[in-house]
């Protein structure tokens, strides 16, 4: 389903939690299973090639939850969301649990945003189902993050030596743990963690220099939508950066991005139409 180079892919952002930073968050008492079932057929209909469905918010300074809360809120929607649309499901978590009854619900892909660094389980499910993986860079840490009202959370005082060749290193090792445990490199999908423990600079300068991670040889994803980094440079709060996550859109396929994580679909799919036919050849649709 999915040819690497050929175009850019638009991963939609369903957040079953109370309290998502870019204030979108569908889960509610009673109604959430619907409201992530119409969510999830909207962004269909716009464009979205494959849906990211996550219960705990990972916004900077955001408290975790237990883990049968977390499948509580996540396997009846992903169970609902699977009977609603065709496209590929990806859950979004760190935990081995969740994502094994997540792929028994219906699931197809997962995404962890720790890279099989938090729960050793990870990487033994994946090699398992054989399924599609998103190892994710972070070096999120709750002491690092600082918050502001209107602009919400942001990491400050996070050191790199050099921030591509430890990103780089980082990502090496999350590779090499899905090695051991059998996951194949065709499986594999990388993030370089925009946001994820990294300060605004450091977010922008990751951006711009996307296409060093294109030598490590996987697809990369990348997640700037409505994020802390657009939001500090612009002055404005996650309901007013659609701008500034287009831009970020835009850039990011032209570094090589393959998949784009974003709420908006419908815009950011035209954003990426429009990007792709200006930056990839005609040939073949390959850079």
């Amino acid at each position: 389903m999915f040819t690497w180079g050929t175009r850019t892919y638009l991963m939609g952002i369903l957040n079953i939690t109370p309290d998502s930073f870019s204030g979108d968050g569908l889960w509610r008492e009673g109604n959430g299973v619907a409201a992530a079932v119409a969510q999830a057929q909207q962004f269909v209909a716009d464009g979205a090639d494959i849906l990211d469905i996550g219960a705990e918010s990972t916004r900077p300074g955001s408290q975790p939850i237990a883990a049968a809360e977390e499948l509580d809120r996540l396997i009846p929607v992903i169970a609902a969301v699977r009977q609603a649309v065709e496209v590929p499901i990806s859950v979004d978590s760190y935990r081995a649990e969740v994502a094994r009854a997540a792929l028994d619900a219906g699931a197809n892909w997962v995404n962890d945003v720790w890279g099989f660094r938090m729960d050793e389980g990870m990487a033994k499910v994946v090699a398992e189902w054989g399924c599609p993986v998103v190892l994710m860079h972070n070096r999120s840490k709750p002491k690092d993050a600082i918050q502001e009202e209107r602009l919400g959370g942001r990491y400050v005082g996070v050191h790199y030596n050099d921030l591509f060749a430890d990103i780089i290193h980082e990502l090496q090792e999350s590779i090499a743990l899905a090695h051991a445990a059998g996951v194949k490199d065709e499986q594999i999908i990388l993030d370089p963690g925009l946001g994820f423990g990294k300060t605004v600079p450091q977010s922008l300068q990751l951006l711009n220099g996307l296409h060093q991670f294109k030598q490590l040889g996987y697809p990369l994803l990348i997640g700037p939508s409505r994020k802390s980094f657009i939001g500090y440079t612009l002055d404005l709060p996650p309901d007013e950066r659609v701008e500034g996550t287009t831009a970020t859109v835009a850039i990011a396929i032209a570094r090589g991005a393959d998949i784009i994580r974003v709420h908006d679909v419908k815009i950011m799919a035209r954003v990426a139409k429009m990007t792709d036919a200006i930056t990839r050849k005609e040939e073949g649709g390959k850079r």
